[in-house]
């Protein structure tokens, strides 16, 4: 079995299992280099303690699961990203590319000795039981998070379909803990949903960047043009909440809409880990406007596509400032049943921007907030055409009041709140959108 890989998502929680890998990218020693001093002072600490530990702790301890310690220890200490990962690590792993998996749908990291909700993703338990980006785990049913490792915190979330598990949450703005009881499922992501938002302005929601999320794209994008006669006047493209995934679907949604030029490049200290991805010609909204939506739960794959389209000056970047996950992991064997999953490279934009622990800017910041609706008022405002003796328009007005009574039935048909109420960031994009063909028609 093969254990080399890629990843650019975050640290894998084992709960959504959404680690994305790259199979094929192999990382190799060159012979020819030296091999560095081993710090043998420091080696001989390690061999008296791991000595003093076999003959001195107050319960035997198995040589394997010792030295397995200490591997963890060491590479947990480099950064949250860098990892032990057995068979069934590994394996898990690798199941976050198919968009098929077991748990709760969340994507989480290790902050201060807790669990750190980075998003929940669409369409399971945890984002239908309102788990929200930056939500701090600090108890599992009765087990207190604290002291534990990611991976101890995970085997815990782990469990069999339709059993529960008692969250316990602090979340900002809560004056206490938040209860939260979710169901395990198994999880089938889609990673790429369409709709219309009006006659010519179309909205794509991707969730995740899997295996088949370019082609998904461009078949969601197909399907709204044939809605709308062949063509679009502006796209919303939402990655909020959108926690990474592949590298190569991230390069391959952003060269969806970028004709020319870098869309990423990687820097490390192995040759390897240098790499640079660059567009085809190609656009498939044919300089059609476009919006793109990020918050604090986009990380990784979504960073890299706002990233690029920003540099590039081909989207506007609107909502709150991304979660700053700009590394690269390299997957490599230790033995056919064990590897280690490693920080090997940074990531930049096309401009030379490091996203790392900085995260995209947006161009326009939309922080997150609610909006509400004012309560209907039986009393209408006096207008001209209310006025006895108003002169008549000359123009006719039979095409404007068609046009008003099927906005109001469209309206009424739906039965929901306005969008500024129900997604206040989508609805100024669409009106950004509309802005911009305003200013700059056909």
């Amino acid at each position: 079995m093969s254990f080399f890989k890629r990843d650019l998502s975050l640290i894998s929680t084992g709960v959504v299992l959404g680690a994305s890998l790259v199979f094929g990218q192999m990382v190799f020693a060159d012979k020819s280099e030296p091999r560095p001093d081993l710090p043998l002072d420091e080696l001989r600490t390690f061999s008296e303690v791991f000595g003093r530990i076999k003959n001195s702790y107050v319960e035997p301890v198995d040589d394997k699961q010792l030295l397995q310690n200490a591997i963890e220890g060491m590479l947990s200490g480099l950064d949250p990203h860098s990892t032990y990962l057995d068979l069934d690590d590994f394996k898990d792993l690798r199941e976050g590319t198919s968009g098929e998996f077991g748990g709760l749908g969340i994507e989480v990291t290790m902050e201060d000795g807790f669990v750190k909700v980075v998003s929940p993703i669409d369409d399971t338990p945890a984002a239908r039981g309102g788990i929200q980006a930056g939500d701090l785990i600090i108890r599992l049913d009765d087990t207190p998070v604290k002291g534990l490792s990611l991976g101890d915190a995970v085997d815990i979330m782990r469990g069999k379909p339709d059993s529960k598990l008692l969250l316990t949450i602090i979340r900002d703005g809560e004056d206490k803990p938040l209860k939260i009881e979710l169901t395990r499922a198994i999880i089938k992501v889609t990673s790429v949903k369409q709709k219309m938002l009006e006659p010519g302005y179309g909205y794509v929601r991707i969730s995740t960047f899997q295996s088949r999320t370019s082609d998904s794209l461009k078949e969601a994008i197909g399907a709204l043009k044939q809605e709308n006669d062949g063509s679009l006047n502006g796209l919303v493209l939402d990655l909020r909440n959108n926690p990474g995934g592949l590298l190569d679907a991230a390069v391959d949604v952003s060269d969806a809409f970028i004709t020319k030029g870098k869309i990423v490049y990687t820097e490390g200290r192995i040759k390897d880990a240098a790499q640079e991805f660059n567009a085809k010609p190609n656009d498939i909204l044919k300089g059609a406007p476009l919006v793109v939506l990020v918050n604090g739960g986009s990380a990784s794959a979504s960073e890299i596509v706002a990233g690029a389209l920003q540099d590039h000056q081909r989207a506007i970047i609107l909502g709150s400032k991304t979660f700053g996950k700009g590394s690269v992991q390299t997957v490599m064997p230790l033995t056919n049943q064990t590897a280690v999953k490693m920080t090997t490279a940074r990531y930049f934009t096309p401009s030379g921007r490091s996203i790392q622990a900085e995260g995209i800017v947006p161009d326009i910041v939309i922080e997150n907030f609610k909006i509400s609706a004012l309560e209907n008022n039986e009393f209408s405002p006096l207008r001209e055409q209310d006025l006895s003796g108003h002169l008549e328009n000359g123009n006719g007005n039979a095409e404007t009041e068609a046009k008003d009574e099927s906005a109001k039935a469209v309206e009424e048909e739906k039965n929901e709140a306005p969008l500024a109420v129900r997604d206040y960031p989508l609805s100024q994009a669409l009106n950004l959108l509309k802005g911009i063909n305003i200013l700059n028609p056909k």
